[in-house]
C-alpha cells in the first residue's frame, strides 16, 4: 500500500466507538484523508510512504474542534476584564465595536486567532462576528477548516444597517464558499435580545433551505432570562421552539440557565449545546448543566468563546475545565471522565457542526486533521494514561505537528502558512489605537 504520510505516534486516541487508547500504531495518509489505522509492525511491513515521521512519546490525536469563537476579538484580549456579562456587552464590547471594527480589524485580530488556535492544536472553528466574509478569506488563506456564521442583529453596525442587510451578505458569501473544501458558512444571529423575530423567522426557513446550522448565543445569564420573560412572556428556549428553530440544526451556546423540561426539549429536538466554561467562569454567567444535558443524550461541544471574555483560545485549558467544573458541579468525581472531555472537543464538536463523516476522529476515510502533542515535559511524566495525561496535564506549548487535510500547518511547534512576527505586529499596532488614555 503507498501513502503519502506515515505517522508512528508512541500513543494514539482515535476518539473512537470504544475510546480506545492505541500503543505503537500507526496513520497512513493520501490525498489528504487517513488511509489506515493499523498496527506499527504491521504498517512497517505493509505500507510504503513518501514521508514517514517517528514520533517517540507523542500522543497523535485528531484535531481539535472550537465549537465557538469570535477570532477577531483577539485584538479586544484584556481590554474590559472583570465585569458582569451585560455590562462587559453594553457599556466596553458594542461601543467599541461600533467605533472601531472594519474588515482590517478582523482581518488582523482573525489571523491573530488562527495562529493562536493551530498552535493549540485546533485544526475547525465556529465563528460569529462582524465582516464574516474576510474571517473566512483569513482562515481559508492559512489552511485553516472553519464554520464561519452570517452575522445578523436588528441593529445597525459598520457592517450593515439591519437584518435585512446583514442576512443578503451572508448569503453571498455562502454562495461564494459553496464548493470550498475548508469553509463552510452558516448562519449566526447573536442572541434571541439582539434578533426580533421577523429576522429569526426568514433564518429559520433560509437554514432549512441551505441545509447550515444556526448558531446562536442561548440561555447564557439569568439576565437574558429574565428580560426574555418581561418582553415576550416566555423563556428564550421557548421563544425560539415557537418559531421553529428548535432542532438539529441549532448550535446553542452557553445553555447556563436551564430547566429540566428544556433539556428533555433540546434532547428530543436534536439541537446541539455549545459549553464555554472559561468564559462562563470569568463573566460569572452560570454554569451549564453539561452532566445532564449528556445524560439526556444531548450533543455537547466545547468552545473557548472569545479571547476578550476568557482571555485565551486554549482548547486544552477548557477540556481541563470543563472536567473539573463538571466535577465540582455535580458533586461526583466520576462526572465528565477525560475520555468524555476529549470527545467533547473533537467528534462531539464535529457533530455539532454537521461535520462528523468528515474530522472528528482518526478513522480511514475521514479527513487528515491531525495533531501531535510532546508528552515528554516533566509534567507529563510519568504517563500512565495518555488521555488522562492529555485532559489534566498537558499544555498547548507540547502541541508540536499538525495537519489539516494532509497538509502540516504546524511542524515542530513553528506554523507554516502564517508569519507570527507580522501577525503579532498587526496586533500589537490596534494596541496602541484602542488602548484607553
Amino acid at each position: 500500500m503507498q501513502a503519502e504520510l506515515l505517522i508512528y505516534p508512541q500513543w494514539l486516541l482515535p476518539v473512537d466507538a470504544q475510546d480506545r487508547q492505541l500503543k505503537e500504531h500507526a496513520v497512513a495518509v493520501a490525498d489528504g484523508r487517513i488511509l489506515a489505522v493499523l498496527p506499527a509492525a504491521q504498517a512497517r511491513q505493509s505500507i510504503t510512504a513518501t514521508r514517514v515521521l517517528e514520533l517517540p512519546g507523542h500522543v497523535l490525536i485528531p484535531g481539535l474542534v472550537n465549537a465557538h469563537t469570535h477570532a477577531a476579538m483577539t485584538l479586544l484580549r484584556g481590554f474590559a476584564d472583570d465585569l458582569p456579562l451585560m455590562t462587559w456587552l453594553h457599556e466596553y464590547m458594542w461601543p467599541m465595536e461600533k467605533r472601531w471594527v472594519d474588515p482590517g480589524f478582523v482581518g488582523d485580530g482573525s489571523r491573530l486567532a488562527v495562529l493562536e488556535m493551530l498552535r493549540g492544536g485546533v485544526t475547525c472553528f465556529n465563528d460569529m462576528y462582524l465582516f464574516p466574509e474576510v474571517t473566512a478569506q483569513v482562515a481559508a488563506d492559512a489552511g485553516m477548516r472553519a464554520v464561519i456564521g452570517m452575522m445578523v442583529v436588528d441593529f445597525p453596525t459598520g457592517y450593515g444597517d439591519g437584518a435585512d442587510a446583514y442576512i443578503a451578505k451572508g448569503l453571498a458569501m455562502h454562495a461564494h464558499y459553496r464548493d470550498h473544501p475548508l469553509i463552510r458558512v452558516g448562519f449566526a444571529p447573536h442572541s434571541p435580545y439582539a434578533v426580533s423575530n421577523a429576522p429569526l423567522e426568514r433564518l429559520r426557513t433560509l437554514a432549512d433551505e441551505l441545509e447550515v446550522p444556526v448558531h446562536i448565543h442561548l440561555h447564557e445569564a439569568r439576565d437574558e432570562v429574565v428580560q426574555s420573560l418581561r418582553d415576550h412572556g416566555e423563556r428564550p428556549l421557548a421563544r425560539l421552539e415557537s418559531l421553529g428553530l428548535i432542532g438539529p440544526g441549532l448550535v446553542a451556546v452557553h445553555m447556563t440557565q436551564l430547566e429540566d423540561t428544556e433539556i428533555e426539549r433540546l434532547a428530543a429536538a436534536g439541537a446541539h449545546v455549545v459549553h464555554c466554561p472559561e468564559s462562563n467562569l470569568k463573566l460569572a454567567s452560570g454554569f451549564c448543566p453539561v452532566v445532564r444535558l449528556l445524560e439526556a443524550g444531548v450533543n455537547v461541544a466545547l468552545g473557548t468563546d472569545g479571547a476578550a471574555s476568557n482571555n485565551d483560545l486554549d482548547m486544552l485549558g477548557e477540556m481541563r475545565t470543563a472536567a473539573l467544573l463538571a466535577k465540582g458541579v455535580s458533586g461526583s468525581a466520576a462526572a465528565l471522565p477525560a475520555a468524555q472531555a476529549l470527545r467533547m472537543a473533537t467528534l462531539n464538536g464535529a457533530r455539532a457542526l454537521g461535520l462528523e463523516r468528515e474530522i472528528g476522529s482518526i478513522e480511514p476515510g475521514k479527513s487528515a486533521d491531525l495533531v501531535a502533542l510532546d508528552l515528554r515535559d516533566a509534567h507529563t511524566q510519568p504517563l500512565y494514561h495518555p488521555v488522562s495525561q492529555l485532559v489534566y496535564a498537558a499544555g498547548r506549548h507540547q502541541v508540536r505537528q499538525v495537519w489539516i487535510q494532509g497538509r502540516q500547518v504546524i511542524r515542530d511547534g513553528a506554523p507554516t502558512s502564517l508569519d507570527p512576527a507580522a501577525v503579532i505586529g498587526a496586533a500589537e499596532g490596534w494596541a496602541q489605537r484602542l488602548r484607553p488614555s
